[in-house]
């Protein structure tokens, strides 16, 4: 099961992620900002993923943020478009924006450049939030992802999304 872009780990928790939700009979949705679409790349490069994947939402800019899913200026204003409150938001609107019962979202910061002391580069958060659950049970987690480069950093937040994506 190899692919020249997703590495096997990343391929071997997507089948995981499409497995676990068929059986968990839901859907889920995704919001990227930093991993561009690999999270849904991963879980569309396996059969039967359509059953699982509601639709994917790559918001790398803040007015894609807004426009798409509806993340307030207020909280790009005074939380940057990096921060727990920015997360929690992108997965509220992937879920008001979908059919998925289940949405993740992640900003960060991949780097080389774009870091700065109270957020360097690696900074990462996410966010996961279920239909069936109110607003304010919504996990949202700032983490320093220790990559050597751009690429290992995006790795490791799809890993991390994935993880997430898990029932």
């Amino acid at each position: 099961m190899s692919s020249a872009i997703l590495s096997d780990a990343v391929l071997a928790l997507a089948e995981r992620v499409v497995a676990e939700n068929i059986a968990a009979k839901r859907k889920v949705a995704i919001a990227e900002s930093c991993t561009g679409g690999l999270v849904c790349a991963a879980i569309t490069e396996i059969a039967g993923s359509s059953a699982v994947l509601d639709r994917g939402f790559v918001t790398y800019s803040n007015e894609a943020k807004q426009q798409l899913l509806g993340v307030s200026d207020d909280i790009l204003d005074a939380f940057g478009a990096v921060s727990p409150a920015t997360a929690w938001a992108m997965a509220q609107g992937a879920l008001r924006n979908s059919e998925a019962d289940v949405a993740v979202a992640i900003s960060g910061i991949a780097g080389p450049g774009g870091g700065s002391e109270m957020k360097p580069v690696g900074t990462v958060v996410f966010a996961c939030a279920h239909r069936d659950q109110p607003e304010e049970s919504i996990n949202a987690e700032q983490k320093l992802l220790d990559g050597k480069d751009r690429a290992e950093i995006r790795l490791q937040a799809t890993l991390v999304a994935l993880e997430l994506l898990l029932p």
